[in-house]
């Protein structure tokens, strides 16, 4: 396929442009550490999920890829190690930056007397109960080794005959930092596993040993959930026992310390009979980086983002109604420079409110100690009818989920279970009050989840409404998910799997008549990925048509930009930074009276034909041009912004108007867009 871009070296594109960000001295010392985390987290699940849907479609004679699997793959190993070598160098640039500063990443070796006898107490105290080291000499069957979970391989030297351990690294237990106290205004940190590695000895002492080697290695499983068929076993059942089977998955990466020896290194692999080569991921003395998105800031504020205060909404505090607030206008939140609070603050006063007869939600993902969780339950306490749409499929959030259900339904909450064969994916909620002898409803459409932890780090729209064009559409979504055989038809919200996909393609065919007319005819999206083939030729249509198409994709972006005669009027940039961009909307000109959707899906075959998701329009005048604004403030980032073309190369866009970064920008704007609505 000649102008599309594979979506697996488009994710890695997007990972590497993660690196950028641990290189670019413009972020402080430790967020530059704690992108070295965030980049090891996306490639782990990188090779759960992509790389194993690759393997698992290498098995199959018919498969959907313009590549074949097998070269796919090859391309992908040498990607990722050419990344990797590029991670390590950053790694030590940051250790070497770290040590001007006075902060000192020690091992093992390094402890001076009084560090030792610290290390050695915590060490007994708390490190030494949490070990389970296996002998593997003398054990039948090798234990499993989890995912996200590091062990140590251990060499019990000794003149007779060497025996080899495994030993896991307590690191969901532990924190993995160690913070020894401060000397001479110098910092000392020594990892959970140089900690393990000092005190080796002492796990060991019955064994007549002359010395000690330990290396660190981690696997990857394929974290796909295979549903099982069996009739006899509910729904939760099943999801359950396929999130067990992640544990005994296939091998999708093993990845070890390349100082380990060959002996040892062969052992393991014929124990765990791993016989694919292109699994086999050499690496440096450490893993799991992704616990430093964690790193310590040992009271060095000017070595993280300062924090922005959050946003206050004027007309809205402690002491009045939001209900009253959205009852004269329509209110868009903008995460996390908005406080997610506003949200719980709505959900516990519909909770107490005599006027409120019923809560109705969808909940994909929600935080582990969930405020919007118990605010629910409140509600039902208080004799609303509360209504869950709960999708326990989240990928990595299914248990959780699981959790949250059955607490719900213990609690009088009518959970709904989201379709087996349509995951639900929009953000809703519908909140219905007695008001003046009849009901009236409250909604809210968001991209985000109800989740107070990814709030604060994602950035999303989140609209609130009770314009009854919007709120009928929501209350017909949320029978529609109770009832998926029934037919229904929507006024306004544009509605995925049945109607999404032709109603984009009606409003782009619309601009590329226009501008087949020399009228003026443009499209503005937001995303976080764009993969859908057909909707990138729709794209490629219209750029041929003379529409102006201007794209922000944040991740994976399929499409080729700037290609004569086929997209020379596409322009992508993709914007990276402290928080993640997460947020979709979708603008069409319209004949220069803009129509503008905030919406739950991406252009992902997934999002558009097999989940039920949303594209909301934006009827109130002033949210419309916010949201115009928004764009234009990241279009014109030359701080952050990235261009997307052919060759991947990730380079920063450069503007006439230097040193625009869109989320200063955007935090200044908000600060004085709360306008009165005048819709």
């Amino acid at each position: 396929m000649k102008h599309y871009i594979n979506r697996e070296i488009s994710w890695l594109s997007f990972n590497e442009r993660v690196l950028q960000e641990a290189e670019d001295t413009l972020n402080p010392l430790i967020e530059r550490i704690r992108f070295l985390g965030i980049f090891s987290n996306n490639q782990d699940e990188f090779f759960r999920v992509r790389v194993a849907s690759i393997k698992r479609l290498s098995h199959q004679k018919h498969h959907n890829l313009f590549i074949k699997p097998q070269k796919l793959l090859k391309l992908v190993a040498k990607t990722v190690l050419k990344l990797q070598t590029r991670f390590r160098g950053i790694y030590q640039g940051l250790i070497n930056e770290l040590e001007k500063e006075g902060i000192y990443i020690i091992n093992e070796t390094q402890l001076n007397p009084k560090q030792a006898a610290l290390v050695t107490n915590y060490f007994r105290k708390n490190v030494r109960p949490l070990l389970v080291p296996v002998m593997l000499h003398h054990v039948d069957k090798m234990p499993v080794m989890l995912d996200h979970t590091i062990y140590l391989a251990v060499i019990l030297k000794s003149t007779k005959k060497d025996e080899y351990a495994l030993i896991k690294i307590p690191s969901v237990e532990l924190a993995r930092f160690f913070v020894l106290p401060e000397e001479q205004g110098k910092h000392y940190i020594i990892l959970l596993d140089d900690i393990i590695r000092y005190c080796i000895s002492e796990i060991f002492n019955i064994f007549d040993c002359e010395s000690y080697e330990a290396y660190t290695l981690k696997v990857t499983r394929d974290a796909e959930l295979d549903i099982s068929s069996d009739l006899s076993k509910s729904y939760l059942e099943k999801i359950r026992d396929s999130v067990k089977d992640r544990e005994n998955a296939p091998l999708m990466r093993f990845v070890y310390d390349e100082e380990m020896p060959v002996k040892l290194l062969s052992y393991l692999l014929n124990r765990i009979k791993l016989k694919d080569t292109d699994s086999l991921i050499p690496g440096g003395r450490y893993h799991n980086f992704k616990d430093f998105m964690n790193f310590p800031v040992l009271g060095r504020k000017e070595l993280v983002h300062k924090k922005f205060s959050s946003l206050k909404i004027e007309g809205i505090s402690s002491n009045e109604s939001i209900i009253q607030y959205i009852n004269q206008q329509d209110l868009l939140l903008n995460f996390p420079y908005h406080s997610f609070n506003y949200m719980i603050d709505l959900l516990r006063e519909a909770a107490i409110d005599p006027k409120v007869k019923s809560i109705k939600i969808t909940l994909y993902r929600v935080a582990k100690n969930s405020m919007v969780i118990n605010a629910l339950i409140n509600a039902a306490k208080n004799g609303k009818e509360v209504t869950a749409v709960m999708e326990i499929r989240a990928r990595f959030d299914e248990l959780n989920n699981i959790a949250y259900a059955s607490k719900l339904q213990a609690s009088g909450i009518r959970v709904i279970f989201a379709d087996p064969l349509l995951k639900v994916h929009c953000k809703l909620c519908l909140i219905s009050r007695f008001e003046k002898n009849k009901i009236v409803q409250y909604a809210n459409i968001s991209n985000g989840n109800y989740h107070e932890g990814t709030s604060n780090v994602y950035s999303d729209l989140s609209l609130f409404t009770k314009d009854k064009r919007i709120t009928t559409d929501v209350n017909k979504l949320f029978k529609f998910m109770k009832h998926t055989i029934r037919t229904y038809t929507f006024d306004h919200f544009v509605v995925s799997p049945r109607f999404m996909r032709d109603k984009l393609y009606k409003l782009i065919d619309f601009e590329i008549e226009q501008a087949k007319a020399g009228k003026v005819a443009w499209l503005r999206f937001k995303m976080n990925n764009l993969t859908d083939y057909d909707v990138i030729s729709k794209l490629y249509e219209a750029s041929s048509a003379g529409v102006k198409i201007e794209l922000l994709v944040r991740g994976i972006c399929c499409l080729v930009p700037e290609v004569p005669r086929k997209s020379e009027n596409i322009k992508v940039i993709s914007i990276l930074d402290r928080y993640l961009e997460h947020s979709r909307f979708y603008i069409f000109a319209n004949t220069e009276a803009p129509k503008v959707y905030i919406a739950s899906a991406d252009l992902m075959p997934r999002n558009l034909d097999n989940r039920i998701e949303i594209m909301c329009p934006v009827y109130s005048k002033n949210i419309k041009q916010q949201i115009i604004d928004l764009f234009h403030l990241q279009w014109n980032d030359d701080v952050k912004g990235r261009v997307i073309d052919k060759d991947l190369k990730n380079e920063y866009q450069v503007l006439e108007v230097e040193g625009k970064r869109s989320q200063v920008e955007t935090y200044n704007y908000l600060k004085t867009s709360n306008k009165k609505d005048d819709a």
